[in-house]
């Protein structure tokens, strides 16, 4: 298993550039204002549901901004619920009952490539206008047909036969990484490579939002600290409080004007004629 494991990095290796051309189509809706959705079943449909569970506490975004949808809901993230794939319509229901639209993009995650759940989904997706792209380890598929970009890490025979648990399934995750962190990065959330937008909510991330915090403005540690427990433990005000010399509340309505994102709310206050710190 570790032997063929190895193979499966190579395999993302190759797809790297319609990864990119995801991420680039992803982006343009997030500016927009739209959302980002995963679908999918069973195994490919818990990867999905676990990378947008994972970019609120990592990026500071609201739950809504990325959403993972799994076939049979949220009973079959923890039990198989097989039967709820072979339902075309069902992918395309649940889309709509998050009020997906044009201004979306939506990732069909199958490796099999032919799962009539989520190929039914990307196919209502793309008629309604959203973007759209699929993961599947299988070329010339169903999903690659209906999807504008198709990623497809091809990664050979699993080790247990048809069990796409494995290899299929690390590679749709090592796919979702990126997909999820590139554009958090695009859209300003990531600062170098710290999380700047991170939430502090439990004592190990309050340690680590102060580590960020000294190596980002300098301070040191005592000092980074009250500045934090000044910013409500908000890693994001914080920041742009030290670098600017605001306030809290001065930090907080900047960063509500730029969504977020710490260094547009940096500028903002710097045009204004805050004095930057060193």
């Amino acid at each position: 298993m570790n032997e063929e494991d190895a193979l499966v990095a190579e395999a993302v290796g190759r797809v790297l550039e319609d990864v990119a051309r995801a991420v680039d189509g992803i982006v343009s809706r997030l500016k927009a204002g739209g959302r980002l959705f995963y679908i999918g079943t069973g195994t490919s449909g818990r990867l999905g549901v676990l990378d947008a569970a994972e970019c609120p506490p990592t990026f500071g975004v609201s739950p809504e901004l990325v959403q993972g949808i799994i076939a049979g809901g949220y009973d079959a993230t923890h039990r198989a619920v097989e039967a709820s794939e072979d339902d075309r319509s069902a992918g395309a229901r649940d889309l709509d009952e998050r009020g997906m639209t044009e201004q979306d993009a939506v990732v069909g995650i199958a490796a099999s490539g032919r799962t009539p759940y989520t190929v039914g989904a990307v196919e209502h997706a793309r008629t309604q206008g959203a973007f759209t792209a699929a993961i599947t380890c299988a070329p010339d598929s169903e999903i690659t047909r209906v999807a504008e970009v198709s990623i497809v890490p091809l990664v050979g025979p699993e080790v247990i036969a048809g069990s796409t648990r494995l290899k299929a399934g690390t590679a749709q995750k090592m796919v979702l990484n990126m997909l999820s962190t590139a554009t958090m990065i695009r859209l300003g959330y990531v600062t170098g490579n710290r999380m700047t937008n991170m939430l502090t909510r439990n004592s190990k991330l309050h340690a680590r939002a102060v580590r960020i915090l000294t190596a980002e403005t300098g301070l040191n540690e005592e000092t980074a600290l009250a500045q934090l427990e000044a910013a409500g433990g908000d890693l994001r005000a914080a920041i742009v409080m030290s670098k600017t010399g605001c306030s809290r509340a001065e930090a907080e309505s900047a960063l509500a004007r730029t969504k977020g994102v710490v260094q547009s709310a940096i500028e903002a206050l710097l045009s204004k004629g805050a004095s930057p710190k060193t």
